[in-house]
């Protein structure tokens, strides 16, 4: 199994230093806000916990939730609950895929999505996402990479890191693609519902396509990493109780305190994501700005949906050097292309949390001084 390269190098910078100017998530709650937010209900649950061992599929109500409030048409039986989107993506990925088959996945990518298919033995085809094409889906490239055994497609929308969406109409002709061959379309949509689209948010693919699978997670677009809790949502009930099974030798159930606060906070959804999105929005015209006072030495395609971009460095210095000089002389942590296996001198920046604007002076202060 290869490291992990992301969450290696988060590892070893991320609590150490002072000004992260790469997260790839919302501005966090404090508990006491989430509770502050809870109905009489609510609280009775809260205040009546046991801190026992909790359902499999995750509690029916939050289950309940989940499909009511973000996959219309889907009841609670088409919701499976993990321990975050981590325990999903090996979960679903292990059930679905079998030596022998061919997946293909949109790159660059969370390191999982590409790993697991490799690991249970699939032959693996990279889609790379250009930016020449504004990172959008090239549907063409897709369907030229089909093959006989090909059992999935594995996409992630809005994207991480290049925060490109898909359209409505894109989705609907990629499921084309997919139903006309009976292949499985894995999408991973924890961004889904932050940022600053052109156009409404497409669907989730588990409410349009029998053999969809969509990804969620508390961690990303609602700020709430720490509770561990995420899902999928399938059509397809024998597929979830298939990816249940897996998941009985991983986390068995999840946290039962999490499961209360994630239900506290679904129920409030529209508020979290509305401040979430302010957030994402006001950081966008800073960086908006910062990008044209430095375009010398920097340049991106804009980002539509979610919280982090992909940036061209065009010093002459590898971005690897850059990243690291930064992060030793002004403590400020970007994150180099490389640890997405992407050759090129692009770094992802993050701008879903309050102290993006301190971050970003801190980043001026270092090139003013390094006289780049």
């Amino acid at each position: 199994m290869n490291v992990f390269k992301l969450e290696e190098y988060l590892a070893k910078y991320e609590f150490s230093a002072q000004y992260l100017l790469c997260c790839s998530d919302a501005e966090s709650f404090e508990m006491s806000d989430i509770l502050d937010m809870a109905d009489n209900e609510e609280n009775d649950l809260w205040n009546n916990l046991r801190l026992s061992y909790t359902e499999a599929m995750g509690l029916t109500i939050l289950r309940n939730t989940v499909a009511q409030g973000l996959y219309p048409g889907l009841d609670s039986d088409n919701i499976l609950m993990f321990a975050g989107a981590e325990e999903g993506i090996f979960c679903a990925l292990h059930a679905l895929i079998e030596t022998g088959d061919h997946v293909i996945v949109l790159t660059p990518c969370y390191q999982s999505l590409l790993e697991i298919p490799k690991l249970k033995g699939a032959q693996v085809t990279e889609v790379q996402l250009r930016e020449e094409n504004n990172w959008c889906i090239d549907l063409n490239t897709i369907q030229n990479a089909i093959k006989s055994n090909t059992k999935c497609i594995v996409i992630n929308f809005p994207h991480n890191p290049t925060g490109q969406v898909i359209e409505e109409e894109e989705l609907k002709a990629l499921i084309g693609i997919c139903e006309s061959r009976g292949i499985w379309l894995f999408s991973d949509e924890v961004y889904r519902l932050l940022g600053v689209p052109n156009t409404p948010w497409a669907s989730a693919a588990a409410t349009c396509y029998d053999k969809g699978l969509s990804l969620g997670v508390m961690s990303k677009a609602f700020g709430m990493a720490g509770l561990r809790i995420g899902w999928l949502a399938c059509q397809d009930k024998k597929m979830l109780k298939k990816i249940e099974h897996v998941k009985h030798y991983t986390s068995i159930c999840n946290s039962a305190p999490a499961e209360i606060l994630s239900l506290i906070s679904l129920r409030n959804k529209d508020k979290i994501l509305e401040r979430n999105n302010k957030i994402v929005t006001d950081n966008l015209k800073l960086l908006d700005q910062f990008f044209i006072d430095y375009s010398h030495l920097f340049e991106w395609v804009r980002p539509q949906g979610g919280c982090v971009g992909f940036v061209k460095y065009k010093g002459e210095e590898s971005i690897e050097f850059f990243c690291e000089r930064l992060v030793s002389k002004q403590n400020v942590l970007l994150m180099p292309a490389s640890i997405y296996d992407y050759s090129s001198n692009h770094f992802r920046i993050g701008f879903g949390r309050k102290n993006m604007p301190q971050c970003l002076d801190q980043l001026k202060e270092f090139l003013h001084h390094a006289n780049i």
